[in-house]
């Protein structure tokens, strides 16, 4: 490559940050934090479902984590944005890669919330009943604070891993990181330079958020019993 190529490169990268940095900040960010939040209450319903006694209601939970892990997430997104149209159900790009992820995350994350639920020793139960507490004043003040430092690295990756896999939504035409960097790179042809850059803005993103998870794992070490 001589040195007018490199030049040309090295500015095609620099314009094209800009856009590309944009849908991050205006499509891959809040995506990935409105799919996580609402995933994650989802998630905490099916725990407990998972854990109630009635086999029914676990066994509901039990079925639908089962189909959303065996099932490929590319795949769940088209059913909700090219499936249901069939059944008259009309569904915008934005809310359906909303949909879509938040379902997701809420399957895998019922286990993880499930298990950190069940690593709290049973004397904090005992404990919390010996004073009075009834169960569910007990699950909210004890057990949920306790099991949070517990599941705050799982629940960090997937929200990471959520972080790179909106990067499916640009398939269903959602103005987002990877969608930026898609279209500069048909309008220039350079495709290698454009996705390897989507690929650094990507990495510095996670990068970031591992630093958070770090700060929060050491703020939620005082909730931890000893």
């Amino acid at each position: 490559m001589n040195e007018t190529a490199t030049q040309s490169a090295w500015d095609l990268f620099l314009t094209s940050l800009g856009p590309i940095a944009q849908g991050a900040v205006t499509g891959t960010i809040p995506l990935a934090l409105a799919s996580f939040a609402i995933g994650l209450s989802l998630a905490l319903g099916l725990a407990l479902m998972r854990l109630s006694r009635r086999r029914w209601v676990s066994g509901i939970a039990r079925v639908y984590i089962s189909i959303i892990r065996g099932t490929p997430l590319l795949v769940q997104l088209f059913v909700i944005f090219y499936g249901l149209p069939s059944l008259g159900i009309l569904i915008d790009p934005w809310p359906s890669a909303v949909v879509a992820f938040s379902l997701n995350v809420g399957g895998y994350a019922a286990e993880v919330i499930r298990a950190a639920i069940l690593s709290v020793p049973k004397g904090q139960w005992e404990a919390a009943y010996m004073i009075g507490m009834s169960h569910r004043r007990a699950l909210t003040r004890i057990i949920l604070p306790q099991a949070a430092r517990v599941s705050v690295p799982p629940l960090s990756n997937t929200f990471i891993s959520l972080v790179k896999d909106t990067s499916l939504a640009s398939l269903i035409l959602v103005t987002e990181l990877f969608r930026q960097a898609q279209e500069v790179a048909a309008f220039s042809q350079e495709f290698m330079l454009l996705y390897l850059e989507a690929a650094l803005v990507y990495w510095v993103i996670c990068l970031a958020l591992s630093s958070v998870q770090s700060i929060l794992e050491k703020r939620l070490d005082r909730y931890v019993a000893h």
